[in-house]
């Protein structure tokens, strides 16, 4: 798929405030352990935990609440239609509170691999909404790979694109679930993140 935009973002989008609602009602919830594909629901055994620290470690807790959907559809929309990409999507999933705290991160990852879910969709808009101010932490960069393969594969230092255009707080990025990105360990402070996933059938 050939596309020019591969990500959008709106600077400072969402207000101070609700970005400090949606954190202190994250934090106010029972967190659990961040998971990657594959390990579902299924009681992780030691090796588990270890197998997925190593390409993931945050802390996170789903949220479906209206008020945040909300807020933050419209620009799901309004990404879709600027960037050019016109995605057909009709469903979120839960919102995803994520704190990457000291030494935490998310290694190379890609969204969507066209895997069907049960509901015969596929995750095509994937959506970053910063809660914290990039002054508050340290580390914790989101960085994209635009090649459709796994960057690690390759010298990614010639093809990295750190995302700077989200650290002021409440900006949101949306991009192709397909598009390889990561967050780097977090060195000082926490960063917190909402993050949602829209599906829709998958592409022709």
């Amino acid at each position: 798929m050939n596309i020019s935009n591969y990500y959008w973002y709106f600077k400072s989008a969402l207000t101070p405030r609700f970005c400090d609602d949606v954190i202190k009602y994250g934090l106010q919830q029972k967190d659990a352990m961040a998971r990657t594909g594959g390990y579902g629901n299924k009681k992780l055994t030691k090796q588990d935990v270890l197998n997925l620290k190593r390409k993931r470690n945050s802390d996170l807790v789903w949220l479906n609440d209206t008020w945040i959907y909300k807020e933050i559809h419209p620009f799901v929309v309004e990404a879709n239609k600027n960037a050019g990409w016109n995605f057909q999507w009709d469903w979120s999933e839960s919102c995803q509170f994520t704190k990457y705290k000291l030494n935490q991160y998310y290694d190379w990852h890609c969204d969507s691999f066209n895997k069907i879910g049960n509901n015969g969709k596929i995750r095509k808009l994937s959506m970053t909404c910063q809660l914290t101010d990039g002054s508050e932490y340290q580390g914790g960069e989101l960085e994209f790979d635009f090649r459709n393969y796994d960057p690690p594969q390759r010298d990614e230092s010639k093809h990295l694109v750190k995302c700077k255009e989200i650290l002021p707080k409440g900006s949101i990025i949306v991009f192709p679930s397909f598009v390889w990105h990561r967050v780097k360990p977090v060195t000082k402070g926490v960063r917190y993140s909402l993050v949602v996933w829209n599906q829709g059938f998958p592409f022709k």
